[in-house]
């Protein structure tokens, strides 16, 4: 019989796993005994007879007269081998199962005696370690000790005429000695570690249990300290790093280094912490020094440029004030040579007033149909174009809006053009937009050539228009002046090659150049935000080379060039000066009139930017807010006092949004006034849908659309959307909802009067007037006042207007009436009633 251990083998019977407790042999026969949760079976070895199962087994089966009824004998034989087969597999996945067991926990075991014997050795090697360090420091403490004893027995020594002692024998265990003449015996320190090590192990390894035990604690308690024994030990390294200081001390080297004055920067405000790292000090030692000034500050917190430069002094450095203004001088201020330059094309911006023709005149020269796209047949965007003449020559075109409400475009395009070319029509003369295209021009001190347009019409008088220029200063060669005028048609192409001509010989005159091998320098002429693409801003590129790229700062938005699109909508991968291109790759719609600068890093575009953004954010709330007290309570009066009409506008382009606003400034009186609560470029989104619902204002989008969620929301909200394409049909709309915010005009006119010739009282009815009408009508729903001797003493409504004794709606002049008033009776004969009635109109803005 074998022993198993009385391992568990896993899964034998499912839930009522079983235990192998033994094999026998009975006969020729090995069965194997198996304990369940229920009984006890033997279960015979595969191979073994059907009838020798062995004691225990259910031998009673192949009994026929113990056999169900219907099974044969060759059945009940299959059935007896079928379930002595499964339970000999049964006991052999048990036998299986036990013996993996067990070789699973000799594995386990095995590897536990290998680490606890490589923990033992490895503490063993320390405590080697430690042992060897303490002898050697015992050793040069003796060292140390002899020579101090020696150099005492020196200086102790007396004088030749002093009486001299015998000489002490050396002294043995047993003889007594002087203790003050007698040397201390020197101490064996390897004895005494010896005798300490014999006493403090015995046989069972105490004293090695007690110092594994100390080192594992790694804390140093009171009681330990006192006795002497225990405690943390100096390590190997603060041992070497003694030793080398020892050395260091003898040969002279512990000369403490020069300490390095640094340049620190120092701005208008700055952080501890930050003004610590920038001289190179501790953060602590800062700390420190501030609060000897009585500053109780932590490292986190921001201090001023005059405390920040006491400090820099007091460690003696030294400061260095800069400004927030100073991050803009790393944009490059190239200064171009003579030899640098290279010609460059003319900017040529065409101005003038409304339905002119100035997109027309420009569609014919670029044999193109720009004004078929626009909107109402108007110019309502700043277009940018290049056109090649037949002679070869570029020019580059702007178009700008002839519109009221676009004069900051027309401002623009001014500033940034070489020449002007200010278009009238023969048939229409000088306009307003005309005279103000006249004053950009002179403002930005640029030449001027005027296209007289439609001179294909009958009814044109292009002398009519050189006669109305003179009233503005403006003289044409054809009356002796210096300003070049041509004679043109877009309809026909009429003049067109004289006018390209006297743009060309402007630009002769003008010589322009422009060093295209530095860093680009443009002008934003406008920005929107695409939906595809991002915001997008279409720049003139006035010097150097834009290249696809390079990284950019444009006002307070910066970014880096991905893509360069020209007029024609090929995409490019440089642009020169005077090369009109869409950039795309910004972080933000700029606005439109911004600067673009190429920098050389992203973090200097993002540092100029942030500054641009902090400093414009400061500035309007300076302008914003009130300087004094009484300042504040007089704007919250007159506003208390003023109807406001609020809108929000979107718009697909900057230069749009900002004429829109504009305009919307100009509409209102001293009554009422348009507010713009907001202003942008792009779709109409669910952020603008709930600004407008929580202000009660509605959204006007200007050749934009809200997209699905935008228009859900505003539908389950109640906001208004309004779309225009047009900017006269928007300005109308608003200017005719703020003029419904003004109150009613009323006025009174005056239809009768009646002198009251006897007062009568009448019950239940009161005091009535007995009148006579002397002028006009006596109505009775009109508004009354009584007179007495020419001075008003009640104004109100009639109560009662009866003939004889009934109730009329009028009496004419010349009619006895009688009269009550509505709740009052205080009247007298040869007062006087006056008749009259109130009209209300409807008023509009101007």
């Amino acid at each position: 019989m074998s022993d198993t251990d009385g391992k568990k083998p896993l899964g034998l019977g499912g839930a009522r796993s079983g235990q192998v407790k033994q094999s026998f042999s009975h006969g020729r026969t090995k069965s194997v005994v198996v304990e369940t949760k229920r009984k006890r079976v033997v279960v015979p070895k595969p191979g073994a007879p059907s009838g020798s199962a062995g004691p225990g087994t259910a031998t009673h089966l192949g009994d026929p007269s113990k056999r169900p009824a219907g099974i044969s004998d060759a059945e009940m034989e299959r059935r007896l081998k079928a379930v002595q087969a499964a339970r000999a597999r049964e006991a052999d996945d048990a036998i299986a199962r036990a013996a993996d067991e067990k070789a699973r926990e000799e594995e386990r075991q095995r590897k536990r005696d290998e680490i606890e014997a490589r923990e033992q050795e490895e503490r063993a090697q320390a405590e080697a370690q430690r042992l060897k360090a303490e002898e050697e420091a015992r050793q040069k403490a003796a060292e140390a000790e002899a020579e101090a004893r020696a150099k005492r027995r020196s200086e102790e020594a007396p004088a030749p005429a002093a009486r001299k002692p015998a000489p002490a024998a050396p002294a043995t265990p047993g003889e007594p000695t002087d203790a003050r003449t007698a040397p201390k015996p020197a101490t064996n320190p390897r004895k005494t570690d010896r005798e300490r090590d014999d006493r403090g192990a015995d046989g069972a390894g105490r004293g090695k249990a007690k110092t594994d035990d100390v080192r594992r604690a790694g804390k140093l308690t009171l009681t330990e300290a006192l006795a002497g024994e225990g405690g943390r030990q100096r390590s190997m390294a603060a041992m070497k790093r003694k030793q080398e200081r020892a050395r260091q001390k003898a040969m002279g080297m512990n000369v403490k280094p020069e300490k390095q004055v640094r340049d620190v920067q120092l701005p208008e405000t700055i952080v501890v912490q930050e003004l610590a790292n920038r001289m190179a000090e501790r953060v602590g030692d800062v700390v420190k020094s501030l609060m000897k000034m009585g500053m109780m500050v932590t490292m986190n917190e921001t201090i001023d440029a005059d405390t920040a430069e006491l400090v820099i002094e007091e460690f003696g450095h030294r400061a260095v004030r800069v400004s927030d203004a100073d991050v803009e001088q790393v944009i490059d201020q190239v200064k171009d040579t003579d030899t640098d330059r290279m010609p460059r094309p003319p900017i040529v911006t065409i101005m003038g007033h409304v339905d002119h023709g100035k997109t027309s005149l420009l569609d014919a020269i670029r044999h193109a149909s720009v004004v078929s796209g626009e909107a109402g047949g108007i110019t309502q965007h700043i277009g940018a174009y290049q056109v090649t003449t037949d002679s070869g020559a570029t020019l580059t075109f702007l178009d700008t809006p002839g519109h009221a409400a676009f004069t900051s475009m027309r401002s623009r395009g001014a500033q940034v053009t070489d020449i002007v070319v200010l278009v009238v029509a023969a048939d229409d003369a000088v306009m307003p937009q005309t005279i103000e295209a006249i004053a950009h021009a002179k403002a930005a001190k640029v030449p001027m050539i005027v296209a007289i347009n439609k001179i294909d019409k009958y009814e044109a008088n292009p002398q009519k228009v050189r006669t109305d220029l003179l009233q503005h200063e403006v003289v044409v060669e054809a009356m002796s002046g210096d300003v070049l005028d041509v004679e043109v048609s877009a309809k026909t192409g009429q003049g067109l090659d004289k006018l390209l001509e006297a743009i060309a010989l402007q630009a002769e005159l003008l010589d322009l150049r422009a060093n295209p091998n530095r860093a680009a320098l443009g002008a934003v002429i406008e920005a929107k935000l695409d939906v595809g693409r991002g915001p997008v801003a279409t720049v003139l590129v006035q010097n150097g080379t834009l290249h696809k790229g390079d990284i950019f700062v444009v006002g307070e938005q910066w970014g880096k060039v991905r893509a360069l699109i020209n007029d024609k909508g090929d995409r490019i991968d440089e642009a020169g000066p005077s090369v009109p291109v869409e950039v795309l790759g910004l972080n933000g719609t700029p606005a439109a009139g911004d600067v673009l600068n190429v920098v050389e890093t992203e973090a200097q575009a993002r540092e100029i930017a942030a500054y641009r953004e902090k400093a414009t954010r400061d500035k309007r709330a300076a302008a914003g807010a009130a300087t004094t007290l009484e300042q504040l309570m007089a704007k919250a009066k007159a506003d208390k006092n003023v109807a406001e009409l609020a809108i929000i506008v979107k718009a697909d382009v900057q230069g749009s949004a900002e004429a829109i606003v504009q305009a919307m400034e100009k509409i209102g009186n001293d009554e009422v006034r348009v507010r713009v609560l907001h202003s942008g470029v792009g779709a109409i989104t669910d952020t603008d849908i709930g600004l407008a619902e929580a202000s009660h204002a509605p959204v006007i989008g200007f050749n934009v659309r809200a997209n699905a969620s935008a228009r859900a929301s505003a539908n389950q909200k109640g906001v208004e959307i309004r779309y225009y394409s047009v900017i006269y049909d928007l300005v109308d709309d608003v200017k005719a909802a703020a003029s419904g915010l003004l109150s009613n005009e009323i006025r009174e006119t005056f239809i009768g009067y009646a002198a009251i010739k006897e007062v009568f009282k009448v019950s239940g009815v009161g005091k009535v007037a007995g009148c006579l009408v002397t002028e006009g009508v006596a109505r009775r729903s009109a508004g009354v006042r009584l007179l007495r001797d020419n001075v008003v003493v009640h104004e109100g409504t009639l109560k009662t207007l009866k003939r004889f004794k009934d109730e009329v709606k009028e009496v004419i002049s010349g009619q006895e009436c009688g009269m009550a008033f509505e709740n009052y009776e205080d009247i007298r004969p040869g007062d006087v009633i006056e008749i009259f009635e109130r009209e209300e109109i409807e008023r509009k803005l101007a």
